[in-house]
């Protein structure tokens, strides 16, 4: 019996349930881990408030995110890669959603979790740290800079910290980033904004537009509803007017108004919030005055997301004014244009064109004008390419508002007139078929000759009668310059 009892009191060695110990982290789970983890409340390190159960302060998203499969896998590839991940794009473009949607999928990676600072009610910029640190939970120290308390707190901590609308604030983010990035080797930003924040090492990713069908080419109501752009309109439209769908009867205004709307996401939101009481061939039908047409977002959204002009508002009052002056006169190009041609027609009135390349870089940095590379003209695919430089439609319309608001429309157009008008002059050329590069190059610039011409004629019984014959022949040499190549190309 005594044999027995001393057996019984001593559990066997492997009894089922029992499990062995195992030291942390090594396979304990991450909320595990941060609930437990020890943190430092007294000497040089802050206090660490928010490495809690939690592990986050992202906001409940309310709507659905639709699409960007692509650029999901993109920004979290890149995330992976690099430490200071920087999404950059136009207004309503989608970089917020975007980056909150990365950041939610990324919580199980970064042990004292994934924090989301919005900076865009933020009027000084040296309000930043303690915009971070609140969010943080670090205090502040007498007679220490922030910034170092900051950078203590951060030292040795594995989080993902996401600033949200830093363009306004573009200086004193990209401080306080380099400090952060500096201090804590575990540490990753991903950041928000309209232009990068030009710190070593940062990765600058151009979040796109959605992917709209092009309206000259009718598709098949599946193939269209196959484009996020599409997608993500009938679904606000749903939102607005729960019995609205994509029919074969409304499928050519969906197509039209997504294109039109350049995809942005914002600018779809703000025109399906309108199918409550207006049609969508109504709603296509308007985009010329697509300002005071996109009116009435989300109470609850921040003031420069309740309006398409709002949007566009917000990235112009952040230029300088020659970054101002440039973009409102590159308004007068349709289909963009070569760096040649925005030297010639964007410089004047105060403006050199030595300066023309380092500005219309400046508005490429601060997505308001689009770069991109087209084959050179007459050559295969393994030519260089040629720069050219265009603006969204919506940003278009905007910057031709204030260029007709400084009265210098009826210069720069001229100018445009003019630069076009000898382009083509040499178009006689064409009739030997000695010159197809020629005839590609004039191609590529139809909408441009097209607006030229239209201007040679626009308001001549309104001018005075030497401006008017001046304008007049100009918009005859452009036009018999240029029937030889329509009648080349077959227009």
């Amino acid at each position: 019996m005594k044999w027995q009892r001393r057996d019984a009191a001593r559990p066997p060695r492997h009894r089922p349930g029992i499990q062995r110990r195992d030291p942390w982290p090594a396979r304990r789970s991450v909320a595990a881990a941060r609930a437990t983890r020890a943190l430092p409340t007294r000497g040089k390190h802050a206090r660490w408030a928010p490495a809690a159960a939690a592990g986050h302060n992202l906001p409940v998203p309310l709507t659905t995110f639709i699409g960007r499969e692509r650029e999901m896998a993109a920004a979290s590839r890149l995330l992976a890669t690099t430490r200071l991940l920087t999404l950059t794009g136009t207004g309503g473009v989608g970089k917020t959603r975007l980056a909150l949607q990365v950041a939610a999928a990324q919580q199980t990676r970064y042990l004292d979790g994934v924090w989301l600072v919005e900076l865009a009610g933020l009027g000084d910029p040296t309000l930043v740290p303690a915009t971070v640190a609140a969010v943080l939970g670090v205090r502040e120290q007498p007679g220490r800079p922030l910034v170092d308390t900051l950078a203590a707190a951060l030292r040795g901590r594995r989080l993902l910290l996401v600033l949200d609308n830093c363009e306004h604030v573009v200086a004193a983010c990209a401080a306080l980033a380099q400090a952060l990035l500096g201090a804590a080797p575990h540490l990753r930003l991903l950041a928000t904004s309209r232009q990068s924040l030009g710190v070593a090492g940062e990765v600058d990713w151009r979040v796109p537009s959605l992917a709209a069908p092009d309206p000259r080419h009718p598709l098949p109501l599946e193939e269209l509803a196959a484009y996020d752009a599409v997608q993500l309109f009938v679904e606000r439209a749903r939102g607005a007017r729960p019995s609205f769908a994509l029919t074969a009867r409304n499928a050519a205004a969906v197509a039209q108004l997504c294109a039109g709307l350049d995809g942005i996401p914002l600018a779809l939101e703000l025109a399906a919030a309108r199918t409550k009481a207006l049609a969508v061939e109504q709603l296509a039908a308007r985009l010329d005055d697509r300002f005071r047409l996109l009116r009435g977002g989300s109470q609850l959204a921040a003031p420069r997301h309740q309006t398409l002009q709002a949007v566009v508002d917000w990235s112009y009052a952040l230029l300088t004014p020659p970054e101002r002056r440039l973009l409102r006169r590159l308004a007068v190009f349709a289909g963009g244009c070569t760096l040649e041609a925005a030297e010639a027609i964007g410089a004047g009135g105060g403006l050199k064109a030595a300066a023309v390349l380092d500005l219309l870089g400046q508005l490429v940095d601060k997505s308001l004008v689009v770069y991109e590379a087209e084959p050179a003209a007459g050559a295969g695919a393994a030519a260089e390419s040629e720069p050219r430089y265009h603006l969204l439609e919506t940003v278009r319309q905007y910057a031709g508002e204030q260029l007709r608001a400084s009265g210098e429309a009826a210069p720069v157009r001229d100018r445009h007139m003019a630069y076009f008008a000898a382009l083509v002059e040499p178009a006689w050329l064409l009739r030997f078929g000695a010159e197809s590069a020629w005839c590609d190059r004039l191609e590529r610039e139809l909408d441009n000759l097209r607006t030229a011409l239209a201007w040679s004629q626009q308001g001549a019984e309104r001018r005075r009668p030497a401006e008017a014959a001046s304008r007049l022949e100009a918009g005859l040499r452009l036009g018999g310059a240029i029937w030889l190549f329509w009648d080349c190309v077959g227009i």
